[in-house]
């Protein structure tokens, strides 16, 4: 064999690698694990997750916005309508926007998210049963 055909042999060879190692697809482990389940009555149509993670929306065939804390637990149920077949959470998180193809529209709910604070106990000003409690957090230092 000669010099040339050798050359030729190793060009070659060199060219067969190169192509395998370029156009070969890579895979890289992924290990994932369940982290919750959440169990449904019925079945969910669509499902958006809050921008913080705290909140995930899921529309059921039922036509209504299940709310799920982070851990969880059924925190609310809003009945949106049978013809709602998308969701998307907006910029805020208290924004949703509920899509309905067979009626052709977009609505856009806010959502507040009220939460009752106990203050048996707490120093206060003003009747015991006013009906409007403004607490103060504040912190002196």
């Amino acid at each position: 064999m000669g010099v040339f055909m050798k050359l030729k042999l190793v060009i070659l060879s060199l060219s067969l690698l190169i192509v395998t190692a370029v156009f070969t697809p890579c895979f890289a482990a992924v290990e994932w694990s369940v982290q919750n389940r959440l169990q449904m009555e019925s079945s969910p149509v669509d499902v958006a997750v809050s921008l913080n993670d705290k909140w995930v929306f899921v529309l059921n065939d039922r036509g209504e916005v299940l709310v799920f804390s982070r851990d969880g637990s059924l925190k609310e149920k809003i009945q949106v309508g049978k013809h709602i077949d998308k969701i998307t959470v907006g910029p805020r998180d208290n924004l949703l926007y509920l899509s309905s193809r067979k009626k052709k529209t977009v609505e856009i709910v806010e959502l507040d998210f009220i939460q009752n604070i106990n203050t048996a106990g707490s120093p206060y000003k003003g009747p015991v049963d006013a009906p409007v409690v403004i607490a103060v957090f504040t912190d002196f230092e």
